[in-house]
């Protein structure tokens, strides 16, 4: 009965880069962590841990005073790893409750990048970036392209390939009144006539940069059966790297040639599947983190759904789509079509769909994986279940 359980989820709205300017960061995760309270049916008061990732400037102390929590017994946030980090707190969250550190832990991620320092130029306070920005690597964009790139070289892929990944999620997103894009549909020929950010990835492959925040509520599930919806069982969270990877595609390049066009996944996936006791058959629906287009094909091949260069094909036949689909993958939209939160807003579509309230639900829908970004270390992912 202290399995670790998500009671609550809760988001802000989600707008365009800038779009947010009457509210801060700090303000935005109040609202998403009010929300995910109210909808588990907690108070605020009743919220003893919070926990975060991505390097979060949101001191929790502060957050204690402005939620009214009473009693602060925990908090965490996960070094670095930017968006390889929402699993990995998920986890910080799920450790405290099963451990009897904390009973009601939120875990948030909030993002008003209008107000707040992203990527384009070199910032020498990111000693990662002393390896590559010498060479104008001052994108994610740019670093990924390089795997992506490779990954073309060896195993080949075509345009509609990718643009197969970016139409999926602009379709989920069309059934989704939060998504950014929602209203906007994306056809074959405008992918193909958009303009080229960095080779291969042209502007729909490219993840959305927005503003928003959301947040899920971590409980026990004897605390959850008193609790206003049904929990959603965190049957597993695991972070880490695989060997060599250093700083990856966002830093040196530094992995090696053999584990160069894979995305420093593998080990993770083993282990979120060996405590979840179950397979990549098994799973129902996926949230993949999805940065950029290619970088999916890198995420299907680490977690064994499909065999070393083979994800652009099993992509390309539809295996990704709802409904009929082998396994819908990013049913909100994901970070290409609904907003870009680092990829909590994945964890929160998890949750939805195993409560059976998706805006594209899978039928029967009992197990869902969410994995944080890979390309980046550390990085991370979970299995939820009902």
């Amino acid at each position: 009965m202290n399995q670790a359980c998500i009671a609550g989820i809760g988001e802000t709205e989600y707008r365009r880069w800038g779009g947010i300017a009457d509210r801060n960061e700090f303000q935005l995760a109040c609202q998403a962590i009010a929300a995910a309270a109210a909808d588990a049916g907690l108070e605020l008061s009743e919220l003893d841990g919070v926990a975060s990732f991505a390097d979060t400037s949101i001191d929790a102390s502060l957050l204690q005073v402005a939620l009214g929590i009473e009693d602060l017994r925990f908090s965490a946030s996960v070094w670095g790893g930017r968006g390889g980090g929402p699993c990995g707190a998920l986890a910080l969250a799920a450790s405290a409750v099963e451990s009897g550190r904390a009973q009601c832990v939120a875990v948030f991620r909030s993002l008003c990048q209008g107000q707040s320092r992203r990527y384009g130029k070199f910032y020498p306070q990111r000693t990662h970036s002393d390896f590559v920005g010498q060479f104008g690597l001052f994108s994610a964009a740019q670093g990924l392209a390089m795997v992506a790139q490779r990954y073309r070289h060896d195993y080949g892929f075509t345009d509609e390939q990718l643009a197969a990944v970016a139409l999926s999620a602009n379709r989920n997103a069309q059934r989704n009144p939060r998504a950014i894009t929602h209203g906007r549909p994306l056809t074959l020929d405008k992918y193909l006539a958009s303009r080229m950010i960095v080779d291969p990835f042209r502007l729909y492959d490219c993840c959305l940069e927005s503003d928003g925040a959301c947040a899920v509520i971590v409980v026990s599930a004897e605390r959850a059966r008193d609790l206003r919806q049904r929990p959603v069982r965190i049957l597993a969270a695991a972070q880490g790297s695989d060997p060599g990877w250093g700083t990856g595609a966002m830093g040196s390049h530094n992995m090696s040639d053999e584990r160069y066009t894979t995305g420093g996944q593998i080990n993770t996936a083993r282990r979120v599947f060996e405590r979840a006791g179950v397979g990549p058959e098994d799973i129902d629906v996926a949230q993949f983190y999805d940065h950029f287009t290619a970088m999916c094909f890198l995420t299907l091949e680490d977690f064994g759904f499909c065999e070393r260069g083979q994800a652009p094909a099993w992509i390309g036949a539809g295996h990704g789509e709802w409904p009929n689909g082998r396994m819908p993958i990013n049913t909100h939209g994901g970070s290409l079509g609904e907003a870009y939160v680092h990829g909590m807003n994945h964890i929160v579509e998890g949750v939805r769909q195993l409560r059976g309230d998706s805006t594209a639900q899978v039928e029967g829908a009992r197990l869902c994986l969410v994995t944080g970004a890979n390309e980046i270390n550390p990085t991370s992912a979970a299995i939820l279940g009902v």
